[in-house]
């Protein structure tokens, strides 16, 4: 900063006048616009909590208000045989399952090679291909082999023709004794494997006696049945031991033999999580809204927002919210849900869980929409509660609604207060210029009066002096 000189001459037009003089006409135009901004500010920041609160609060309400959301299933199973998981909307049920046996697949193992590099056709014509037939389920299969063709190229290429209904593998089964294994990709009595030779090549090394230990020299070690088992006592038979085509919806995987119980059941817990949610959510916007609308006298206790009619507005419709929706047909209180004297929600599981038990699907229309069933067999189209609550609560949050529109006005004042700040300051750093520039004209000539001053008063004392 400039070292100023102003009130050198004088001694009574210095800088620290023109501070002081500023400083009262920032504390009277600027001052009082920056505290404006301030508030602004403040109530900018208020409002991205109150709007954070309100997002949270109307996620928790569409979560509740989708039909999907009750037809949910879950399961419980009270045995190990089985595992069973439930579509959605699959019939509610209990049943039990005795498995018999499981379904098991067909494996077939060749007979012994010295190695897995050994050649299965060394005898037959240099250049010429020969064909194996693999056939698997009823579907037959080509397998090309030549002179140079070793067991473990004969695996390879089962793998790569048929990988989708075998799988091949080589086995040493002690020293110097290979097998290729041949097993089945699914199970059941249909997987039937056999592997014969098409073409006639397959020679020993002397070119006189066929190798068998392919073809007819394939031994099943395991046979592929179908799995038994009953549902409710009735005799089941299928072909794998996945099962998704004896009740709807229903995913059965077959363990091992034994008996279970299993029930399918409406999802509650994934409901209860949600209302759960909706309501910590209902509390936190509630809580919010009170804090930034209180009215006191005192400032340190009045709320950011106490005068503003909008969002004592948008308190005052989810306070009357809980007794405004249900269509007619019954409260929230109906189901368990109240609020106390603070505007607190809670929600008591005990009556909620009756109520479901006692008929889900007048919950699932209260809750979501559908047709309510009346205690006098009468039915009404009700919009469901949750989707009422997402209207009223949508009217502030969705885009460009209320809050958004209350949050760009609060952006608009602070914008046109800087404005209002940037010119005042523009004013005053003109203002203060043009003093400066004045001030420095008056010190200067306030120099140069008492320098004449002082000479004559030099004169005077000097005449005087004299004439003594």
């Amino acid at each position: 900063m400039a070292i100023s000189s102003l009130g050198v001459g004088s001694s009574i037009l210095t800088q620290d006048v023109l501070d002081q003089l500023r400083e009262a006409d920032e504390a009277q135009f600027i001052r009082p616009v920056d505290l404006s901004i301030t508030n602004e500010n403040d109530k900018k920041k208020a409002l991205e909590l109150v709007d954070a609160n309100m997002t949270n609060l109307i996620d928790s309400i569409d979560a509740l208000k989708t039909p999907l959301l009750y037809d949910e299933r879950t399961t419980s199973v009270a045995g190990t045989s089985v595992e069973v998981t439930a579509a959605a909307n699959t019939d509610i049920q209990d049943f039990t399952l005795d498995v018999v046996n499981l379904a098991t697949k067909q494996i077939e193992q060749s007979g012994t090679f010295t190695s897995s590099t050994e050649l299965i056709a060394a005898g037959m014509t240099v250049g010429n291909v020969g064909s194996m037939n693999l056939n698997i389920d009823g579907v037959d299969f080509a397998i090309s082999y030549d002179s140079t063709t070793t067991l473990d190229d004969l695996k390879n290429s089962i793998n790569s023709i048929a990988g989708d209904k075998v799988d091949a593998t080589i086995v040493q089964i002690s020293s110097g004794q290979f097998s290729l294994f041949i097993s089945s990709a699914d199970t059941g009595t249909t997987q039937d494997i056999t592997l014969s030779d098409t073409t006639g090549d397959l020679l020993l090394a002397d070119g006189l006696t066929a190798d068998t230990r392919l073809t007819s020299g394939l031994t099943a070690v395991q046979t592929g049945v179908d799995a038994n088992f009953t549902f409710n006592g009735q005799a089941i038979t299928r072909t794998s031991n996945n099962i998704t085509d004896l009740i709807v919806g229903l995913d059965i995987t077959l363990k091992e033999v034994g008996s279970s119980a299993v029930s399918v059941a409406q999802d509650r817990e994934g409901i209860m999580t949600k209302i759960d949610s909706f309501v910590a959510k209902y509390n936190a916007a509630i809580t919010e809204l009170s804090k930034v609308t209180k009215s006191s006298t005192e400032s340190e206790e009045r709320g950011i927002f106490s005068s503003e009619s909008t969002i004592k507005s948008m308190k005052r419709a989810l306070e009357n919210m809980f007794s405004s929706v249900g269509g007619g047909v019954g409260t929230m209180s109906d189901f368990g849900f109240d609020i106390d004297k603070d505007g607190k929600m809670s929600v008591d599981k005990g009556i909620l869980n009756t109520k479901m038990d006692e008929d889900p699907t007048n919950v699932e229309a209260f809750f979501s929409g559908g047709m309510f069933t009346n205690a006098d067999g009468t039915q009404t189209a009700v919009s469901g509660v949750f989707n009422e609550m997402s209207v009223t609560v949508g009217q502030y949050t969705t885009y460009n609604a209320t809050l958004d529109q209350f949050k760009d006005s609060i952006n608009d004042r602070i914008s046109a207060l800087e404005e209002r700040k940037t010119s005042a300051t523009e004013r005053l750093d003109a203002k203060y210029e043009i003093l400066a520039k004045q001030y420095a004209a008056y010190d200067a000539m306030i120099a140069k009066l008492n320098n004449a001053s002082s000479m004559f008063t030099e004169m005077a004392n000097t005449s005087n002096d004299y004439n003594s």
